[in-house]
């Protein structure tokens, strides 16, 4: 046995003893797994997290350890000496005088290559730094002289810690380095882990909130690190907007070795379903990061066995199945503690004082107990002018920030300005972007002709952009926070940049009315740089990089050329992708702030226009588009040529505003002028005209035109197939309205082959969650269930699932996902869940559409037949007669939903006994949808089978025998003998209506 070790383990003194494991709280991980290494050879272990409070001194503390029953093991690192701020020499002398007298007590390991109090040697330390498991654990317990001990249970009996030298599975890039410097915080971080770990399967979710640059993010990491053991999957997400937080959750999909699409919906769906199922992972930890906005963000937290942890300056997280917990500045103690590390140079004293003066905020000891430590100031000096402020920041005061923080601000900016100028320009220039992840790498690709000078001799000099950041990173300014990964295109490799939301804001408070001239133009410039197609999906992620900081760089009031176009792309791009709420918001502050800068008709403004109104009709507020699509077409129609692509733009989205407010006649009118006028001022390829032809072909639908509608959409897939990709979006939807009319006109075999095609080269092209992937998909599960497949019911069941998730549960679309989905349930499902589903969209198309409109009525009609089924016949009753009566004043006693309205009514007269009443009614839709759709349209066959129901209950058999037998016949050569209707038809099933809106 070497000189200096004692017999710690030693069989015949301790062998019944437990072994007490001290440790600070940094090195939790080697605790937990030296704890497991010793409890798989039968020793009961004690862990202890050492503490040093500032009142007692280290004698008192080690004297205190050494009442812990049996041997102690002590894991040795920088961070056990570190804690309370005692220097070496006490340390030493309280070892001596502790330690050594009873040396046979005390065994240590080694977990750092960091040097240590030299008294330390008295406990013989294993080293296990830098070794693999296996050779680490045979250090371990031949310093506890247990080498020869077996194992008490097999070595597969549980899951145990992992070695802490080793990552979990799946790892994060974005989780930030370990903060070397980390301070206190012990009490929140047991806290947390006892919330999490005792928390309800799926509902382990915590947040920290508290003010700006209290260290959530910071905190967040320490945790990570302490207890990452525990995972197999840690990913941390930035969530400081909906858009980046969605790319970066389903940017884990192929970390998980999902097999999904590129599409960002497609993967991010997958991931949330792996979590929630624990496959293949069951130990996960998710990091939410700035998360400040609940509402937007809360929807993509998942549930399911691991954990989320969520940083937020917003402590309505507790409002959205989260515990809460608050981060505080720091206490004094901790504040000197950690300035005793940021810089050494200064008393205990010196950091007391200071802490004071900073009011104990993290952020700002670090960056100013940074530089103070290369300084030559004195923090009595410092205190003097945070006190009285420098005369420049006079005069422009944040309502977020005391005055010492303001204060400390401009002290450092002084500072930085003293010793490289250019960390100060790129520190304001980038106060133009959006706080957080900074794209500094759109700074050094934008051309700098006609920038200040000095800040184009930066931008394109590489060693005074080094030169500037590494200053900003060495005074805490810019923590280098993020992993760099060639995966990660928001941070550059080798130009990591991470601006903190307090400094961001102190810094933009402080500058001149002249740097903001010139900057801001330097980051509009960038933003605007190559611009890219914004229907492009594959460019969707630059996309979700550019729009944060739109806000920030004060877009809206550029007069640039590229920055107006910018606005306008990301109008479109947030439409393609569905992110209808924040173009909405996008395009009213558009809107707004053009009018003032260009004038009511400038041309700009009718571009906004058609974005802002394609944004409102998207979410139903189809008064509000038509109003503003009406001032265009109004003011284009007296001021442009009837051929100029402007107004014929308006007049598209103004028809298409009158279809959604089922003005059907006037949309119909407008819309064969807008053909026309495309047809003689535009190339016969032109992809205006035809994209004008399937919007007539929609009308003509809506109007119940079916076979019209065919053949226009029949003429126009022809003629794209000439012109485009048979992948674009303009076939894709050429083609999507061609299946629906196969489907209208009752030719579901081949409607359902088309939908079946279209949906697969949806999914492949777009993705699962985009909307025209939803309708087609839509459209085949109502194919489906006009065939009788069951498949239907899960088809509709997935695509109200995707819509409410990813469109909205009151989007248009999903109101009617939802409408149909309850018509299934009807039938084989929940009747109480299918009529609570019904209430729900009828409430809610009569508070979005105007009163009478044909969704109203039709729905109504669908929720007359689930009152109808639950035994409430006279509300059924009234309910049906109503929908009949509106849904003839609005579109014609003709059009299939009157007659579909028709049969339901009919139905529910039968059943409350009014039979003469049910069989007149019958009997004139019967004549009508003859007359309007032809003999053998489904819709048609349908009427004549519950018109001979009605007249066998009246007993006029042979009439009702003849009208039966005929509808049979005509079923078994239109859709077949074993096709669904024509069983049910022959099997006396009365028939019905289910009424389904349409919106392409």
């Amino acid at each position: 046995m070497p000189e200096g070790r004692a017999p710690a383990g030693s069989a015949d003194r301790h062998v019944e003893q437990p072994i007490t494991i001290s440790f600070a709280g940094y090195n939790r991980a080697w605790a937990a797994w030296i704890e497991d290494r010793l409890e798989r050879r039968g020793r009961r272990v004690i862990t202890q997290r050492w503490d040093v409070p500032p009142d007692r001194s280290l004698t008192e503390l080690l004297q205190d350890l050494k009442l812990a029953p049996g041997p102690i093991l002590i894991v040795l690192s920088e961070w056990y000496f570190q804690l309370g701020v005692r220097s070496y020499d006490e340390w030493n002398a309280a070892l001596r005088e502790v330690v050594v007298p009873d040396r046979d007590r005390f065994a240590a390991v080694l977990v750092t290559n960091a040097s240590l109090p030299t008294a330390t040697t008295v406990l013989a330390a294993a080293d296990l730094n830098n070794s693999g498991a296996d050779e680490a654990e045979r250090r371990l317990l031949d310093r506890l002289d247990m080498l020869g001990q077996p194992l008490s249970r097999p070595a597969h009996a549980r899951r145990g810690p992992r070695y802490p030298m080793a990552t979990p599975e799946v790892w994060s890039g974005g989780v930030p380095r370990r903060n070397t410097r980390f301070t206190g915080r012990e009490a929140l971080l047991n806290d947390t882990y006892s919330l999490l770990q005792n928390a309800e399967p799926g509902a382990a979710v915590v947040t920290f909130h508290g003010m700006p640059g209290v260290g959530k993010t910071q905190l967040a990491a320490e945790y990570v690190y302490r207890f990452r053991l525990e995972y197999d999957v840690v990913w941390w997400a930035s969530a400081e907007t909906r858009a980046v937080c969605r790319r970066h959750l389903a940017e884990l999909a192929p970390k998980l070795g999902l097999s999904t699409g590129a599409d960002y919906g497609e993967r991010l769906r997958a991931v949330r379903d792996s979590l929630r199922r624990g496959q293949p992972h069951a130990h996960w930890l998710l990091i939410l990061d700035g998360a400040d906005e609940p509402e937007q963000i809360s929807d993509l937290v998942p549930t399911g066995p691991g954990h989320v942890l969520i940083t937020s300056r917003n402590p309505r997280w507790r409002d959205h199945n989260s515990q809460t917990l608050e981060v505080p500045v720091y206490s004094r103690s901790e504040s000197v503690a950690f300035i005793g590390r940021r810089a050494p140079r200064l008393s205990r004293d010196e950091a007391h004082q200071l802490a004071e003066a900073l009011e104990d905020l993290p952020l700002l000891l670090d960056q100013t107990a940074g530089w103070l430590n290369d300084s030559e100031m004195s923090v009595a000096e410092y205190v003097r002018l945070l006190e009285h402020g420098p005369d420049h920041t006079a005069g422009r005061a944040s309502p977020d920030f005391p005055a010492p923080f303001r204060n400390a601000w401009s002290i450092l900016l002084d500072k930085l300005r003293e010793t490289v100028p250019e960390s100060v320009d790129l520190l304001r220039l980038c106060t133009f972007f959006a706080p957080g992840l900074i794209p500094v790498r759109l700074l050094r690709e934008v051309p700098t002709h006609g920038f200040p000078s000095r800040i184009a001799e930066f931008l394109e000099d590489s060693e005074r952009w080094t030169a500037a950041i590494d200053q900003l990173q060495r005074y805490s300014v810019i923590p280098q926070a993020f992993t760099e990964t060639e995966e990660d295109e928001t941070v550059p490799s080798g130009e990591p940049f991470y601006l903190h939301r307090m400094v961001h804001q102190i810094v933009r408070e402080q500058m001149s009315d002249e740097d903001r001239r010139e900057l801001v133009d330097v980051a509009r410039r960038a933003l605007a740089a190559n611009p890219v197609n914004p229907e492009d999906r594959s460019q969707y992620a630059r996309y979700e990089r550019l729009v944060p900081h739109l806000k920030h760089a004060d877009v809206l009031q550029s007069r640039d050329a590229g920055v107006q176009r910018l606005v306008l792309d990301s109008l479109r791009y947030m439409y393609h992708s569905g992110e209808y709420g924040a173009g909405i918001k996008l395009g009213k502050r558009a809107m707004e702030a053009w009018r003032e800068l260009f004038g009511e008709n400038h041309a700009r403004i009718w571009d906004l226009t058609h974005h802002y109104a394609n944004h409102l009709r998207a979410v139903g507020d189809y008064r509000g588009s038509e109003a503003i699509n009406r001032v265009a077409v109004d003011y284009l129609r007296d001021h442009r040529p009837s051929g100029s692509l402007d107004y014929l733009r308006a007049v598209s989205g103004l028809a298409a505003d009158l279809r959604a407010l089922a003005r059907y006649g006037e949309a119909l009118q407008l819309g064969e002028w807008h053909v026309a006028m495309c047809q003689e001022h535009l190339s016969e390829g032109s992809l205006t005209t035809r994209r004008a032809l399937n919007n007539h072909a929609v009308t003509l639908r809506l109007l119940g035109r079916y076979e019209e509608a065919l053949s226009v959409d029949g003429r126009v897939t022809d003629d794209l197939r000439r012109l485009v990709a048979p992948s674009s979006l303009d076939a894709l939807w050429s083609q999507l309205g061609r299946a629906v009319d196969l489907r209208l006109v009752g030719r579901y075999a081949e409607a359902e082959s088309l939908l079946r095609d279209h949906a697969a080269e949806c999914r492949r092209v777009l993705g699962e969650r985009d909307r025209i992937t939803l309708i087609s998909e839509y459209n085949l599960a109502l194919c489906l269930r006009r065939g009788g497949s069951s498949a239907a019911g899960m088809m509709l069941a997935d695509v109200r699932e995707r819509g409410e998730r990813v469109l909205g549960e009151t989007h248009p679309h999903t109101l009617g996902f939802i409408s149909t989905h309850s018509c299934w349930g009807r039938e084989y499902g929940s009747i109480d869940e299918a009529r609570a589903d019904s209430e729900a969209v009828v409430a809610r198309y009569e508070a979005m559409l105007p009163e009478g409109h044909p969704f109203i009525a039709g729905t109504r009609s669908n929720h007359a037949l689930i009152l109808r089924e639950v035994g409430e016949h006279g509300h059924a009753r009234a309910l049906a007669e109503q929908s009949l009566i509106d849904m003839t004043r609005v579109v014609g006693e003709r059009h299939p939903w009157t007659l579909g309205c028709a049969i339901n009514a009919a139905t529910v007269r039968n059943r409350m006994g009014d039979l003469e009443s049910a069989a007149e009614l019958s009997d004139g839709t019967v004549r009508r949808a003859t007359e309007f759709l032809g003999r053998t349209h489904p819709l048609t066959l349908s009427a004549r089978v519950a018109l001979a129901d009605d007249l066998r209950v009246l007993r006029k058999l042979q009439q009702a025998e003849k009208i039966e037998n005929e509808a049979l016949s005509d079923l078994a050569q239109t859709l077949g003998r074993d096709h669904a209707h024509t069983v049910s038809a022959r099997s006396r099933r009365r028939p019905y209506w289910d009424f389904d809106p349409l919106y392409t």
